[in-house]
């Protein structure tokens, strides 16, 4: 069955109209989650940073280093991290051939099961 105003295609149909409509209906959603919001909010003033409710370092002007929003988080891998620091060399070509052994690991694997 042929729906008129339809492109076929070997990957399936492509309707321009469907489009449109879906298109109109994101943006309607998106229209409609836009204006439940608070208005007071939308003038324009900067607002502080929300670093997990934290106050903002005295120091930091308006930068937030991942050390301060991230400290829990690194306290609690401490042990993982510690061992895993020495192998961070910042070099991209060290990253590559750690992603290509970890692969070629995985492929033998694949291979022998």
């Amino acid at each position: 069955m042929d729906i008129p105003w339809t492109l076929q295609t070997g990957a399936g149909a492509w309707n321009p109209l469907l489009w449109l409509v879906g298109f109109a209906v994101a943006f309607g959603v998106a229209w409609l989650v836009r204006s439940r919001g608070r208005p007071d909010n939308r003038s324009g003033d900067a607002l502080k940073p929300f670093i997990s409710g934290n106050e903002e370092p005295e120091n930091a002007g308006g930068h937030i280093p991942a050390s301060n929003l991230y400290w829990g988080f690194t306290e609690a891998m401490k042990t993982y991290y510690s061992r895993l620091v020495p192998f961070h060399t910042g070099i991209p070509s060290d990253y590559v051939a750690w992603l290509l052994g970890v692969m070629a690991l995985m492929l033998v694997i694949a291979l022998t099961v």
